[in-house]
């Protein structure tokens, strides 16, 4: 298994790959930064700067997630979202043949090891509003406006008891 920490316009991220496949996107705070060393990771690394840098839409990255089968269904759905777009998990839930299984789609999603190049983010509730993403909910919205989508977010009132 191989690494590398490289910074973004979100944050770092841990790059991960085994067998020449990536398997691991983290969103990492306080870690220094690691070269990658290996072809994959490199390539990795060239193929994000080029997404937020506005270069890339779509990416070819060879990668490797052991999963279940229905999270394979939602991944390869995940994969068809255009750039610059978002759809519902109902939406997702359709598309791999259970319309009823929102709330999987929406933990498929919680589980997803490769979030950016799997695009996750782009997954929205059915009120327009953005709900769920593992890197937090602030990242989630600065990917999609990367992408051009401007979506406001509502601050909650947190009440005294």
């Amino acid at each position: 298994m191989d690494r590398a920490i490289i910074k973004s316009k979100i944050g770092n991220l841990m790059l991960i790959s085994e067998s020449e496949k990536l398997v691991e996107i983290k969103f990492v705070y306080d870690e220094n930064l690691i070269e990658p060393k290996t072809e994959i990771l490199k390539e990795t690394k060239k193929q994000l700067d080029e997404y937020f840098n506005g270069e890339r839409k779509n990416f070819s990255i060879p990668f490797e997630i052991k999963t279940t089968e229905f999270m394979s269904k939602v991944y390869r759905a995940l994969i068809q979202i255009p750039y610059g777009t978002t759809v519902t998990y109902k939406d997702i839930a359709k598309t791999v043949g259970n319309e009823k299984a929102v709330r999987a789609v929406g933990m498929a999603n919680h589980k997803n090891k490769i979030p950016i190049i799997i695009p996750c983010h782009r997954v929205i509730g059915k009120n327009g509003k953005l709900v769920g993403f593992a890197g937090g909910i602030d990242l989630k919205q600065k990917l999609l406006e990367l992408e051009g989508i401007k979506i406001e977010i509502k601050n909650k009132k947190i009440k005294k008891s």
